[in-house]
């Protein structure tokens, strides 16, 4: 394969917190280079002009090559985790190591780059809102984790509050943290006030869908939806018809978020008569809650667009109820 913009090389990485592993579509060589700057950016200055590399979304350790490939100017994509075992498994790769993972990611992005919307780096300021909602998650589920296994024993329940009380210090300081990352985004605060002047949508929710909000920019509000893994995806085959499963892709933590704000807002005053009707159609509470959560996010993201608040004194616009 000849290198140029007009046929570019096509690159997989297998991204891992200490090292990267670096395949080219078309040839068997695979190679290791420590996944740190210095390192990185030897490697990246032997890359040939106009190379697209391609490597899964691992939540933090995939930014550093991301960012730097971006910088120089190669085309950079970072795909879901989903996407890449689904074509594993379609194209019948038996085994996983870090050097198959990476020439799978060069196989996959040769053939399906056209499909694909390549890598931009976020502004610093979402970047740090994305960070904050991060690590205030990991801690969350270290508390519940914590809180589980000592309600378990009942000789060690009274360590709960002295084991449990640095994980609420720690939230709290990074709720605290999130309000001043709002806050340094231009129109932040006023833009998380009307998210969640949505009953049932609250501080994390504000931050999560006001990042989202933001990245994705002028688009449908359906975009935005599919962009959440809410979007109901249809399983059309043979005699069954009409069965629908959720893509669940990108943030699955997006995603919890959202459930949780629509178990909170079904017993609001606003949305108690929506969840009921949802019910009343034979949906199964989760359905419903997910229904929920879909119209929370649609009516978000029109108040974010237009810049109103929520009024509970005129119900929802035709259009939302």
């Amino acid at each position: 394969m000849t290198n140029g913009t007009h046929n570019p090389r096509f690159i997989g990485v297998d991204v891992a917190s200490r090292h990267v592993d670096v395949a080219a579509y078309g040839q068997t060589k695979v190679l290791r280079v420590s996944n740190e700057p210095q390192a990185l950016t030897r490697w990246l200055k032997t890359v040939p002009a106009g190379s697209v590399l391609a490597m899964e979304s691992t939540g933090r350790y995939h930014l550093l090559l991301a960012r730097l490939a971006h910088e120089r100017g190669l085309r950079v994509y970072v795909l879901n985790p989903r996407d890449v075992r689904h074509y594993a498994q379609g194209i019948g790769q038996r085994g996983k190591t870090d050097r198959l993972d990476a020439q799978l990611l060069a196989r996959y992005v040769a053939h399906e780059h056209v499909q694909l919307h390549a890598w931009q780096p976020p502004a610093p300021e979402l970047q740090r809102l994305d960070d904050l909602l991060r690590h205030r998650a990991a801690v969350v589920r270290h508390r519940e984790a914590l809180r589980q296994s000592l309600s378990q024993d009942k000789s060690v329940t009274g360590l709960m509050t002295s084991l449990l009380g640095p994980f609420d210090q720690a939230i709290k300081a990074l709720d605290a943290q999130l309000r001043q990352a709002i806050a340094a985004l231009p129109e932040g605060k006023s833009a998380v006030a009307r998210i969640t002047s949505v009953p049932g949508l609250g501080l994390l929710n504000g931050a999560a869908l006001l990042r989202l909000f933001t990245r994705l920019g002028s688009v449908s509000v359906d975009v935005v939806i599919a962009f959440t893994g809410l979007d109901p995806r249809p399983m059309d085959s043979g005699n069954k018809r009409g069965v629908r499963r959720l893509s669940k892709r990108g943030n699955s933590e997006l995603r919890r978020l959202l459930f949780n704000a629509a178990m909170s807002a079904s017993r609001t005053d606003t949305w108690r008569h929506f969840y009921q009707r949802e019910l009343a159609k034979g949906l199964p509470c989760t359905a419903a809650l997910v229904v929920l959560a879909r119209k929370l996010v649609r009516v978000a993201f029109s108040l974010f667009k237009s810049g109103s608040l929520f009024d509970p004194a005129h119900g929802l616009p035709p259009s939302m109820a």
